[in-house]
């Protein structure tokens, strides 16, 4: 029983940790109207320092090399402390580079810190790998719904170029994070079998994969665009609508506090009605309560909730379905899935952002809920989970 409550504390304390260190990634959003002003630059624009920042994704895989040799902790550890350094100093930015530059920064060091993290979510969860992602991916959620208002706050307080007083909160996160890891035994993730198997049966390992992984590409494909409209664009979206900035920053929040409840409960749902059918429910639900909220501007908060509910109960189960792989690398493969994500939602930011210039952001939301019921057809290459009652 201590065994599993010291198991369990650990997955606690990574996933307060991961809420802790993305209150800082979610600054951007809440930001982007006055730093479109300050800096006078177009959505595209505003879109590709989102792009910026998730460029250091790119090179996952070597980090999920790197995490599979090393000791993962102190990657977790350290990493919450330098993002929240270079997110606090954005407000302060003079020029464009500049804020390119510490955004790259906040993005090296989250991807340090999210390719090891559910690699160690998944040992210290004893078998319920998609419990254990839900509240990883809860803190996460938690910290996109507390991480607007803290910095609409600070900017409300100090103005845009005050956002550095936040800087200290970053710092307790590493904090807890070495407190509750340092006497973990030296962490690896599994080592690979020494045996050398012939080139046809790397082969058909590799070609095992394919489904997935394009089962991973469709699915995120087309619910890109929506994520990034409403997740990015949101902010922008309901001030050009004649809303403040603080009735704009709660409405994201109120998005990202359902989206935070859907992940929790994303392990219980995916027990019942498994891995697919918590992705179809996801893929039909979620574009319909999008297109509810562009005919129906005027409720924009039940729609948000609803939104979050049913959109953010997926990711944490492709984050278990990758994780339950049968390999010798996890960190590895868990680093192919984000080199996805990123390539996918980037190309959807920048392609929003264009398009939102050109035909407005209106006609441009209505598109994204549109193209993402494309996401049904790819649910059926992901595997199977049986149910548990």
């Amino acid at each position: 029983m201590n065994s599993e409550k010291k198991f369990k504390s650990r997955v606690i304390s990574i996933s307060a940790g991961h809420f802790l260190h993305d209150v800082y990634s979610s600054f951007l959003a809440p930001m982007l109207p006055l730093l479109i002003e300050k800096l006078g630059i177009s959505l595209s624009l505003a879109g590709l320092l989102d792009v910026i920042r998730r460029i250091p994704s790119l090179a996952n895989p070597l980090i999920g090399i790197i995490a599979d040799r090393a000791d993962v902790r102190y990657m977790v550890i350290v990493t919450p402390a330098i993002t929240g350094i270079a997110m606090s100093f954005i407000g302060l930015s003079p020029n464009y580079p500049t804020l390119a530059i510490l955004l790259f920064v906040a993005g090296l060091s989250a991807a340090f810190f999210h390719v090891p993290s559910p690699v160690l979510i998944k040992k210290f969860s004893k078998g319920e790998t998609a419990q254990g992602m839900g509240y990883y991916m809860f803190g996460g959620e938690i910290a996109r719904t507390l991480g607007p208002l803290l910095i609409t706050a600070a900017i409300s307080w100090w103005g845009l170029e005050g956002s550095y007083r936040v800087l200290p909160i970053s710092l307790v996160a590493s904090v807890i994070l070495y407190v509750n890891l340092r006497k973990v035994k030296h962490v690896k993730t599994e080592k690979p079998k020494r045996s050398s198997p012939d080139a046809a049966t790397k082969r058909l390992k590799r070609k095992k994969y394919i489904p997935l992984f394009t089962g991973i590409s469709g699915y995120l494909f087309f619910n890109a665009g929506m994520k990034a409209f409403l997740t990015l664009y949101l902010v922008v979206y309901l001030t050009g609508k004649g809303n403040s900035l603080w009735v704009s920053s709660i409405s994201l929040s109120v998005l990202q506090l359902a989206g935070a409840a859907g992940s929790f409960f994303s392990g219980h749902i995916s027990n019942r009605l498994r891995y697919r059918g918590t992705l179809m429910l996801s893929s039909i639900v979620s574009p319909i309560l999008v297109l509810g909220l562009y005919f129906f501007s005027n409720l924009t908060i039940p729609f948000l909730v609803l939104f979050g509910l049913s959109f953010f109960i997926a990711p944490p189960v492709m984050m278990a379905i990758v994780q339950e792989q049968s390999t010798s690398r996890p960190a590895f493969l868990n680093s192919i899935y984000m080199t996805i994500s990123f390539v996918v939602n980037s190309i959807m930011v920048l392609l929003v952002g264009a398009l939102s210039d050109r035909i407005g952001l209106s006609t441009t939301l209505l598109i994204t809920a549109i193209m993402a019921f494309g996401s049904i057809g790819f649910v059926f290459l992901f595997p199977e989970k049986k149910k548990v009652y």
